[in-house]
């Protein structure tokens, strides 16, 4: 796991072919905006989210966010002790945000 500043994670993300977003937030979260094409699990969801991550492609990366930067950090430090070899979080997330934000 890596964490990356805002920059880092968006030049990473866009030179990344096997790249894959991953938005942690609550759906309540998502719908006051999120960056486009990301795939959305809530950590909050306990079970669940372990359940879905674990179905995830393990040779793919994923640039993972939340609101903060905290619960994705959580989240990349179990998706490397579940055998993900790429995933980054975004520090500061989508609060520092200087991408586009899209809605539903």
């Amino acid at each position: 796991m890596a964490d990356l500043s805002q920059f880092e994670w968006q030049e990473r993300l866009q030179n990344d072919a096997q790249a894959v977003i991953l938005d942690v937030r609550t759906f309540s979260e998502i719908q006051q905006g999120f960056i486009a094409n990301a795939k959305h699990i809530d950590i909050y969801k306990g079970q669940e989210f372990v359940d879905e991550v674990i179905k995830l492609d393990k040779t793919k990366s994923y640039y993972v966010y939340c609101k903060s930067g905290g619960r994705s950090g959580q989240a990349c430090a179990f998706m490397k002790q579940s055998g993900f070899e790429k995933a980054y979080n975004l520090v500061g997330g989508i609060m520092q945000w200087q991408g586009e934000i899209s809605y539903n």
